[in-house]
């Protein structure tokens, strides 16, 4: 009788032969086997991709080499999107029995992937059509998930890697760029390579080299212009009109692992001379000279983070940004960003030109530091929390750059910009008869404008945190920006320091400058409102409410009554189209009498007016030049406004 000892050892010979056997069949049989796959291949690729995958020749040299001739991946009745001349690789041969695919080295010789987009499609589509797959209901893992395709990606990229004559190509109706891979070598976890790139407008020689470990997950690789030149990014520029380059990247992937369920990504990025040139950024090139960014990511099963301990410096800046995002019982997205105290002057100096023109040679005195924190919950977006709190320590402008805020105390002239077309200029002073110091207005048009444009002006200083929490939760709801949260003296700033444009650097300036008009106490709460109403436009070539006053209803500010106001107030944000605020009978529409109505009722409950100062209100009656208008058939004239507004919502 066999003992269990005995037992186990005849089971383990079994279980050898057996695996011999399969071995022996295995490399027996290993082409025909590999030529099935390629059939196989070849089969899915025509029936979902609508392609044909085709391998001249394919054939291993001994169990884990293996060498492809003339690879070919073409579709149906469209340009050739991969050619290959000649491909050798080899395999893991224990990762390939559990089903991995793990390349020990990569020869290619000769070739390109090109994508080709004519007017009638492109060779690339079908793999961008989304599959419709069935429904799952297990929640996805994101660091298990995250874990195991870095895994798989990495596992393809070779530890021993030889490209020549290899050309990446796009040809997007005519906008081409190629890629041409003159040498790209990775051997014993050095990679050096250099790409030469030709598109319609230049030739340029790139260069990536530095250190690569695929298997340990680590690289440090810096990215530069063989000549020492200006790096330029082809295609944006006619694409999207984006111009963009740089001198230098570097990169660093010090750490991707799994710790306690969670993966965690470390490194850092920086960059060197950066520029940006577009119109809705701004009017000219947006330039950074030094950018660094030290990360540590870290992704849980159903969240992933920007861990605080980030840091990112923008020349002498530096930021502690916290970026999560956690889909659990509620998606909740979070932004904290915190600048530790820094001198003031570092910090405009800092900023990246181009950017902040209009603070270009300010000068500074001080310290300060600041702290951001926003939070959104998408089934409470009411509750969003949206702090941004600015420490100021000995804050002073000492120096000016092109905004001189303090102009604003004085008389100067002002002249409203229409599509990129400066208007007539208007004088802000006495010596415009039609200047109204903000005493002869009337203290019912003060109230209206002020309750429907900015009820809290006198209180805050130039930002209302409450209607920045609630833009933000509409814009957020309505997936675009449905809504803003513009003060009266954001409209201000914009009206006088800046100009028109959509631009981000015009926004970024904006809440820069109206944070120092009003947290250095440049000018008076009255002065401001004052210049307003003197500035904004109120009709078609209306500009100041003495000219309004008069167009409308041929009186001075200070006799206006409480409906006359009312008018006034409502048609800011659209002063062009206030004739179709009226019948033919020249009244008003429903629409309009109800928000007059609203607007009444609104400031009875908020005690701005009494009963009284409704008791006797006159019909509203236009009586001055803007009556012609009325009468007029067509409008087709009146389409845009030179004032940016943004409504105010109750």
């Amino acid at each position: 009788m066999k003992t269990k000892k005995q037992k186990a050892f005849l089971i383990l010979k079994i279980s050898s032969a057996i695996l011999l056997l399969c071995l022996v069949l295995l490399f027996a049989f290993r082409n025909t086997i590999l030529n099935k796959i390629i059939h196989r291949v070849d089969t899915k690729l025509n029936r979902d991709y609508q392609c044909h995958f085709t391998v001249e020749k394919a054939e291993f040299h001994g169990l884990t080499n293996l060498e492809f001739q003339h690879i070919c991946l073409v579709p149906k009745e469209a340009d050739t999107l991969v050619r290959i001349d000649e491909l050798k690789t080899s395999v893991n041969f224990w990762k390939l029995l559990v089903g991995d695919i793990q390349l020990g080295k990569l020869e290619i010789n000769k070739g390109f992937i090109q994508l080709v987009k004519t007017k009638n499609g492109s060779n690339y589509e079908a793999f961008l059509r989304s599959k419709k797959e069935k429904a799952d209901n297990t929640e996805v893992n994101y660091a298990k998930l995250l874990n195991r395709i870095s895994a798989r990606m990495l596992n393809l990229v070779p530890t021993d890697l030889s490209v020549k004559g290899f050309a990446f190509k796009i040809d997007d109706k005519g906008n081409k760029v190629v890629f041409d891979f003159n040498q790209l070598a990775l051997a014993d976890k050095k990679l050096n390579t250099v790409i030469q790139v030709t598109s319609n407008n230049f030739s340029q020689q790139w260069t990536l080299n530095g250190f690569a470990d695929p298997r340990d997950r680590k690289a440090d690789l810096e990215f530069y212009n063989a000549t020492n030149d200006t790096i330029k990014i082809p295609y944006l520029d006619k694409k999207w009109n984006l111009k963009t380059g740089f001198k230098s990247i570097h990169f660093n992937l010090e750490n991707l692992e799994m710790d306690s369920g969670e993966l965690h990504i470390d490194g850092y990025s920086s960059i060197q001379n950066l520029f940006v040139n577009h119109a809705k950024i701004a009017n000219k090139d947006v330039a950074i000279k030094n950018a660094r960014f030290d990360y540590h990511w870290i992704v849980g099963a159903r969240s992933i983070a920007l861990d605080s301990t980030s840091t990112l410096h923008l020349n002498s800046i530096k930021c502690q940004p916290f970026i999560s995002y956690t889909n659990e019982t509620d998606k909740v997205y979070a932004l904290k960003l915190k600048i530790p105290k820094m001198k003031a002057q570092d910090f405009i100096t800092s900023l990246p030109t181009g950017l902040f023109r209009h603070f270009e040679g300010m000068e500074a005195q001080g310290n300060f530091e600041y702290d951001l924190n926003f939070e959104y919950n998408n089934h409470k977006p009411n509750n969003v929390i949206f702090e941004s709190k600015l420490k100021p320590e000995g804050l002073k402008i000492t120096k000016y750059g092109e905004a001189d805020l303090n102009k604003i105390n004085g008389e100067f002239t002002y002249r409203a910009i229409e599509n990129g077309v400066p208007q007539r200029p208007i004088v802000v002073g006495s010596s415009n008869n039609n200047f109204t110091p903000l005493s002869q207005i009337s203290p019912y048009l003060q109230k209206c404008v002020l309750t429907s444009e900015d009820p809290s002006f006198f209180s805050h200083r130039g930002f209302i945190n409450e209607a920045f929490k609630q833009s933000i939760a509409k814009n957020i709801r309505t997936k675009k920006f449905s809504r803003g949260a513009s003060t009266i003296s954001m409209q201000l700033i914009k009206n006088v320091f800046l100009t028109r444009e959509k631009t981000l650097s015009r926004k970024l300036e904006e809440i820069l400058l109206v944070y120092i008009l009003e947290n250095n106490h440049i000018s008076t709460k009255e002065r401001m409102l004052e210049v307003y109403f003197n500035i904004i436009e109120w009709g078609p070539n209306i500009y100041g409410i003495g000219e309004a006053s008069q167009f409308y209803f041929q009186k001075s500010p200070k006799d206006l009554n409480l409906n006359e106001c009312l008018f006034l107030a409502t048609i800011i944000p659209k002063p062009k189209g206030f004739m179709y605020r009226f019948d033919t009978e020249q009244h008003l529409k429903l629409f309009a009498a109800q928000q007059n109505t609203f607007l009444t009722k609104l400031m009875l409950r908020r005690n701005v007016l009494t009963e009284n100062d409704t008791i006797g209100n006159f019909p509203l009656t236009i009586t001055g030049t803007a009556q012609s208008y009325l009468k007029q058939k067509s409008f087709n004239i009146f389409e845009k406004d030179s004032t940016d507004t943004d409504e105010f919502e109750f």
